[in-house]
C-alpha cells in the first residue's frame, strides 16, 4: 500500500487524527494551565493551534459526504435517495450533537446554567452542514446529468462555501436576525444568550462553509482529470493552498477593505482564505505523508484516532473540561499539563483501539459472560 496510491480513506483518517490531537492540546492547555502560565507565548502558540481543529472536521465532513454522494451516484441511485440517505445522516449527527449537550448538562448539574443546553458546538454544525449540502447536491442532481455532473456539484459548492464566508461579517453584525429566537439565532451568528456573537461557538456562518468548501474539493478529487494525475493533483492543491494563504494576506493589507466592520480571527474573508489554504496544504501533505512517507506504516496513532474521531471527541471532553477532569482546572504549570496532555492522548488512542477490536463482537462478548460454569 506504500508503494502504490494509499488507501483511498488513508489520509482522511490521519488528517481527522491530526484534527482530534490539536483539539486534545488547545483543550487541555486552556483547561489545566494556570497563573503566568496563561501568559505565556507557549500558551498563545497552543491555542492559534486550536483554530484548525474545527475547520479540519468539517472540511473532512465535506470531503466524506462528496466520496458517499459520488458512490450512490455511481449506482444509479435516485437523487430523491441520494438526498434521504445523505440528509437522514446528517441529521443523526445533529441529534447526536444535542445528546451530548443534555449529556454535558446532567453530568454537571448543579453548577451548569440551563442555557448551555442550546449551545451551538461543533456536532450540531457538522450535522447542520451535512443536512445542507444534502439539499445543494440534490438540486443540482436534479438539474444537471451525465458527465459535467460531477463537475457543477464541484462548482456549486464551492459557490455555497464562498458566499456563506463572505456573509458572515455582515450576519454578525448589520444584518443579525433578532427577530429569532436567541436559541435559533445562534445558529446563525453564535449570538448565543449573550446579546453578541461569541467566538467560542460554532454557528452555520462562516463554519459551515469548510464544509463545502471540502464537499467541493472531494468532487474535484474525484473527476476523470484528477484520478488520472494521481498525486500530481493532491500537490496541486498544496501549490493552490500556499497560493491563496499569500492571496489572502494580499487582500487583508490593502487599504480599502470589503467591509467597514469585520473580525479577522472569526468571520474576516480573508482569514476564511487562509485557513482554506492551510486545508489544502495539509491535504497534500496527509497524501503523500501516507503515500510515500511513514503514514501507513506499522502503527498510526493518528490514522487509529481518526477512525473513532467522534467517540475521542465525546468522551476526553469530560476528562479535561468536565467533572472528571484528570488535572485541577486551571492551576497547573506547562509540564504537568503537558503531562496531562500525553496521558490523556495515550487514553483516547487505547480507547480507539479497543473501539475497533471490538465493534461487532458485542455478541462474542454477552456470550461469554453467559457461558455455563462447568463443574469441577
Amino acid at each position: 500500500m506504500i508503494a502504490s496510491a494509499p488507501s483511498r480513506l488513508a489520509y482522511i483518517d490521519w488528517m481527522r487524527g491530526l484534527a482530534c490531537v490539536l483539539m486534545f492540546q488547545t483543550h487541555c492547555y486552556d483547561a489545566w494551565l494556570g497563573g503566568e502560565a496563561r501568559k505565556s507565548t507557549f500558551f498563545m502558540w497552543s491555542q492559534l493551534g486550536g483554530t484548525l481543529p474545527a475547520p479540519l472536521f468539517l472540511f473532512l465532513a465535506g470531503i466524506s459526504f462528496a466520496l458517499v454522494t459520488d458512490k450512490l451516484r455511481q449506482k444509479s441511485t435516485p437523487a430523491g435517495q441520494i438526498a434521504r440517505t445523505t440528509i437522514r445522516r446528517g441529521a443523526e449527527i445533529f441529534g447526536l450533537g444535542l445528546l451530548f449537550r443534555l449529556q454535558e448538562f446532567l453530568i454537571a448539574w448543579g453548577w451548569s446554567p440551563w442555557s448551555d443546553l442550546f449551545r451551538v458546538d461543533i456536532l450540531n454544525t457538522i450535522g447542520l452542514s451535512m443536512m445542507l449540502m444534502g439539499v445543494v447536491c440534490w438540486t443540482v442532481l436534479r438539474l444537471s446529468s451525465g458527465s459535467r455532473t460531477c463537475f457543477a456539484l464541484g462548482l456549486t459548492a464551492a459557490y455555497v462555501g464562498t458566499a456563506i464566508s463572505l456573509l458572515s461579517p455582515l450576519l454578525w453584525t448589520r444584518w443579525r436576525p433578532h427577530w429569532l429566537p436567541w436559541p435559533l439565532e445562534s445558529y446563525v451568528d453564535g449570538v448565543h444568550n449573550l446579546g453578541e456573537p461569541q467566538a467560542w461557538l460554532f454557528p452555520i456562518f462562516p463554519w459551515s462553509g469548510f464544509a463545502f468548501i471540502g464537499l467541493a474539493v472531494g468532487f474535484f478529487l474525484l473527476s476523470d482529470g484528477a484520478r488520472k494525475r494521481g498525486a500530481a493533483t493532491f500537490a496541486l492543491a498544496g501549490v493552490g493552498g500556499i497560493g491563496l494563504i499569500y492571496l489572502a494576506r494580499w487582500l487583508e493589507a490593502r487599504p480599502q477593505q470589503l467591509y467597514a466592520t469585520d473580525d479577522f480571527w472569526h468571520t474576516s474573508p480573508n482569514f476564511f482564505l487562509i485557513r482554506v489554504g492551510m486545508l489544502l496544504t495539509i491535504l497534500a501533505a496527509a497524501y503523500l505523508w501516507c503515500r510515500w512517507g511513514a503514514g501507513q506504516r506499522g502503527f498510526s496513532p493518528f490514522i487509529q484516532l481518526g477512525k473513532t474521531s467522534l467517540l475521542v471527541y465525546w468522551v476526553h471532553i469530560e476528562f479535561v473540561y468536565g467533572r472528571f477532569s484528570i488535572l485541577p482546572k486551571r492551576a497547573v504549570d506547562i509540564r504537568t499539563a503537558s503531562l496531562g496532555f500525553l496521558t490523556i492522548f495515550l487514553s483516547m488512542v487505547l480507547l480507539s483501539v479497543l473501539r475497533i477490536r471490538l465493534k461487532g463482537r458485542g455478541a462474542e462478548v454477552t456470550a461469554w459472560f453467559h457461558r455455563p460454569v462447568k463443574a469441577s
